[in-house]
């Protein structure tokens, strides 16, 4: 009997895709921290923008505290009743946050020349017509 036949028979066979992908997503989290972990955090922050710097910060400590809430699930504790939760509800509201000022920074610009411009440009003057309907004939006309 190999190691992987006896610790099939530990666990219900139903949940076994379950663990397999359980197991597949750990390994991505892993390779994801290796990543992070090859860049020192100043040099990563030196690259970046304070905008930027805030997204990370934020990315960081929301994963965290998501993984430490995995790891009270796994212990038997009840995640939504322990301070973790208000914790991720916290950063949740700091990501909002950041996603407004991300979101204003993208938004259309007003530029108040080109908009007056256009405006005037748009808008009806009655002696403007007079003078444009009296020149158009004197235009048109041939030189004999």
């Amino acid at each position: 009997v190999s190691e992987d036949d006896s610790n099939m028979e530990d666990y219900p066979t139903e949940i076994h895709d379950y663990l397999a992908a359980f197991e597949k997503s750990l390994g991505s989290v892993d390779e994801m921290l290796k990543t992070m972990m090859s860049v020192s955090r100043s040099e990563l922050l030196q690259k970046v923008d304070p905008l930027e710097q805030a997204k990370l910060d934020l990315v960081s400590a929301y994963t965290l505290n998501s993984m430490f809430w995995v790891y009270l699930a796994t212990q038997g504790i009840n995640p939504k009743e322990h301070p973790v939760k208000q914790e991720l509800e916290r950063i949740r509201t700091y990501m909002n946050k950041v996603k407004e000022i991300t979101d204003k920074k993208k938004a259309a610009r007003l530029d108040k020349g080109a908009a007056s411009r256009f405006v005037k440009n748009a808008l009806w003057e009655p002696n403007a017509e007079k003078e444009h309907t009296s020149k158009a004939p004197a235009k048109g006309k041939k030189r004999q």
